[in-house]
């Protein structure tokens, strides 16, 4: 019999975005959050650089706002990234008032610099602001008699009645595999918040956490949801490149407190790709990176900052330091050597103002969500802010909800008698590694038409098996995030063939300049047709 657990707003993601979504809302309604591992598993616990708001006199709103949209490559919807960055004091205090201390003094925040600011705008806390702000989260959340936590729970798919045959168009809650037991559970909510993070494990080499494997947004697809500008995934230029690293990142911070980027020689290249140099915006440094490890035939490049003072170093950057050490480096010291990694999604399901998604009560926040804050390039240190500002935009749409009719809906139950246990688990890891490599080869900081088409080929050939496989097989962790791996690929692949032009981190050999004037992609589920939409009019 399947199990089955009830609340008032389920939140699937265990990060910055869905806790602050779970504080706001704990204080009215019951909130059940799922976590795919622990608390401490989210992306949100990687961030290093810290959050970015205008607190200095000399910076403005206005200023960061165009600094947001330049990066952006004229795609950025302007009235969301206003009104995103004129909240982020707000943001600040609220964390503030939850226990997170900034680096300076009282008022007089220690701000640092990264690139595509114009500004000292960055609050941190040392090199470790993710792990910090995740910290006073978690404990509010596990304190909070209001909110219960689910961990080992990986979401399936969503309940949407009208996908079901069921009277009315809402999302109900979810399919989820309790990993602990094997069995799946059927989690029912009046409200569904999809805070589950990004995609960049759909690629080989990632600066995020293995459980960044796109699931909310390929949820959100297969229950009807549009999904929009895919093809600008973020690639942090300085990844540690160590066998052992595992996708450690040297923050933009490096950068911002004048790291320079060298070649074996210990000559910059920068300067002569763009004028702010190792300060320019992360797509210009990494398709940089890029182009000068491709002429020389380079494993990697190497970031120094040895001419800053050993003890600013250190005091600045001691969890990157730290691992530098480990792993036989000395970042105060000398060069280390750095590769790009995947990093960021900028698209993903299309959201209004407050979070809502085509689907009447379900929610996106966080990097599973397209707002239009971020454009074709997110601004550095504005994605924590964004899980800031939209999830309390979020609570408070829900909120305004509460008093309004309900008839709660049981949902089918979990049906596993056509399904027998796999006894080829190796297909599912042989395709895992297939996907990663050819989206990494054919998909990456550098893409052409052919590469795009033999992408194409290939992830539907994937898509084909791992399909059958999952009609015939219970489900699994590794199945799960397959399956979702792929749907976000063939979302990736399908956008990027759709942009014929060069615009941010989508570049494109075969169509190497921009095209004004600039517009999104929207794809439709169900639906062969695509839209391109001129940038702001995302939500219309």
């Amino acid at each position: 019999m399947t199990q089955r657990f009830a609340t008032d707003v389920l939140i699937i993601g265990g990060g910055a975005a869905g806790l602050s979504a779970a504080l706001n809302l704990a204080p009215h309604v019951r909130v059940t959050v799922l976590c795919k591992d622990g608390l401490e598993a989210s992306s949100s616990q990687w961030a290093q650089g810290g959050v970015a708001a205008v607190t200095a006199p000399d910076d403005s709103v206005e200023a960061h706002a165009k600094d947001t949209i330049a990066a952006g490559a004229s795609l950025c919807d302007e009235d969301i990234v206003r009104l995103t960055v004129s909240r982020a004091h707000h943001a600040i205090n609220r964390l503030r008032s939850r226990g997170v201390t900034f680096d300076g003094s009282g008022d007089a925040f220690d701000l640092t610099r990264e690139g595509g600011h114009s500004f000292r705008r960055i609050l941190h806390v040392a090199d470790a602001t993710g792990q910090a702000v995740l910290a006073k989260l978690t404990q509010g959340a596990l304190d909070h008699p209001q909110i219960e936590l689910f961990n080992d729970r990986v979401a399936i798919d969503l309940i949407n009645l009208s996908q079901l045959g069921r009277q009315g168009n809402r999302c109900a809650g979810a399919y989820v595999l309790n990993r602990s037991t094997g069995r799946v559970e059927v989690f029912q909510a009046r409200f569904v918040i999809l805070a589950t993070g990004g995609a960049s494990k759909v690629y080989l080499y990632t600066s995020n956490p293995d459980s960044s494997t796109g699931d909310g947004i390929a949820m959100a697809w297969r229950a009807g949801c549009r999904i929009a500008n895919m093809e600008f995934i973020q690639f942090h230029p300085t990844c540690l490149y160590h066998p052992q690293a595992k996708s450690f990142l040297i923050s933009e911070a490096v950068r911002g407190e004048g790291g320079l980027l060298t070649l074996p020689d210990g000559s910059r290249f920068l300067p002569k790709f763009d004028p702010r140099a190792e300060l320019a915006p992360r797509d210009i440094v990494a398709r940089a990176i890029d182009h000068e490890m491709k002429r020389l035939g380079l494993d990697h490049v190497y970031i120094d900052i040895s001419h800053r003072p050993r003890r600013f170093v250190e005091e600045r950057f001691p969890t990157i330091v730290r691992r530098c050490r480990e792993l036989g480096f000395d970042l105060a010291g000398g060069p280390v050597p750095v590769v790009p990694a995947a990093h960021y999604t900028c698209g993903g399901v299309v959201v209004d103002q407050n979070g809502g998604t085509d689907i009447p009560s379900l929610y996106a926040i966080g990097e599973v969500s397209c707002t239009g804050l971020h454009g074709a390039n997110r601004l550095a240190s504005n994605s924590l802010l964004e899980c800031l500002v939209f999830a309390e935009a979020a609570a408070d749409a829900i909120r305004a909800q509460l008093n309004a009719p309900h008839r709660p809906v049981e949902a089918p139950h979990w049906d596993e008698s056509q399904v027998t246990d796999s006894d080829e688990d190796v297909v599912i890891a042989h395709n895992w590694e297939e996907l990663r490599r050819f989206m990494w080869d054919y998909v990456g900081i550098v893409r052409t038409n052919k590469r795009l088409e033999r992408a194409l080929h290939r992830v539907r050939l994937l898509k084909q098996e791992v399909h059958e496989y999952y009609s015939h097989y219970r489900v699994s962790n590794d199945l799960i995030e397959l399956r979702n791996l792929i749907d976000v690929a063939d979302l990736i692949i399908r956008s990027a063939m759709l942009r014929r032009e060069s615009r941010g981190l989508h570049f494109n050999l075969d169509h190497p300049e921009p095209v004004a004037p600039a517009k999104d992609t929207i794809l439709f589920p169900g639906a062969v047709e695509h839209l391109f939409l001129n940038a702001g009019q995302l939500h219309a």
